[in-house]
């Protein structure tokens, strides 16, 4: 299963939330959600990008190996893989976030 994450790094608390967003471009109407973390750690040395994996492991509940950034790695905008997981357990479990 594939996510979006937009990554807010130096924060003051490492935290997910969801992010509602008007669509107007390209006539298009309704809202979009997107997935923003905001973590504590600097975009130094992958520090960011390990945090974002600790903190969804956390919220996720599951391994860190089964989170893996596959694009975005020096990018605010990420998309990561997350394993043994179906798109209805995966929402279910974001829903608490």
């Amino acid at each position: 299963m594939l996510i979006s994450v937009r990554v807010i790094p130096r924060s003051a608390h490492n935290k997910l939330e969801w992010i509602h967003e008007d669509d107007q471009e390209a006539g298009k109407t309704g809202t979009q959600v997107s997935l923003r973390a905001r973590l504590t750690a600097p975009p130094v040395d992958g520090a960011a990008n390990d945090a974002l994996v600790k903190l969804l492991s956390m919220q996720l509940g599951l391994p860190k190996r089964g989170i893996t950034i596959i694009r975005g790695a020096t990018s605010r905008q990420k998309v990561l893989e997350i394993a043994d997981l179906t798109s209805e357990d995966l929402w279910r479990r974001l829903q608490k976030v």
